[in-house]
């Protein structure tokens, strides 16, 4: 696993395991989605600051995959992800899913995410603090105010 607290991209070391295979002997697409949230969670984690892990939470609204290579039982995996555009109330997350021997991608994805309160169980926006250290940028359309 590696980290830049900025908005650089984060990696994950993932092996397939024997459950992930289908009975086409790849990994199913699901396992994929799988790997997109173990990344996404891993990079906050490490990213994050103790008082922000504490007060957000986070849930996806949507997910988009374009599944190009299959992965196949013995193979090392790296979840690459990183911040895209931070909207109103939505984080834009692109993840990419490569074979570590000859990081051939896989798959890629864009996942749109929500911040919680963990308090109150609701959408909340975050401060600067947490679009600064997470985001490429926060212009655009549809940026904060």
């Amino acid at each position: 696993m590696s980290a830049d607290p900025s908005t650089q991209r984060f990696d994950l070391s993932i092996r397939v395991r024997p459950d992930d295979i289908d009975v086409l002997e790849h990994v199913n697409n699901v396992v994929y989605l799988r790997w997109v949230q173990e990344a996404a969670t891993a990079h906050w984690n490490a990213a994050a600051t103790t008082r922000q892990r504490a007060s957000i939470g986070w849930v996806v609204v949507r997910h988009e995959i374009d599944y190009l290579h299959p992965a196949l039982p013995g193979d090392e995996i790296l979840a690459r992800t990183w911040v895209g555009l931070v909207l109103r109330n939505d984080f834009e997350r692109h993840t990419e899913i490569l074979r570590r021997r000859d990081m051939q991608v896989l798959a890629r994805a864009r996942s749109l995410w929500c911040p919680i309160d963990l308090a109150s169980r609701k959408p909340t926006r975050v401060g600067e603090d947490v679009r600064a250290r997470f985001s490429v940028s926060t212009n655009g359309p549809g940026a904060a105010d």
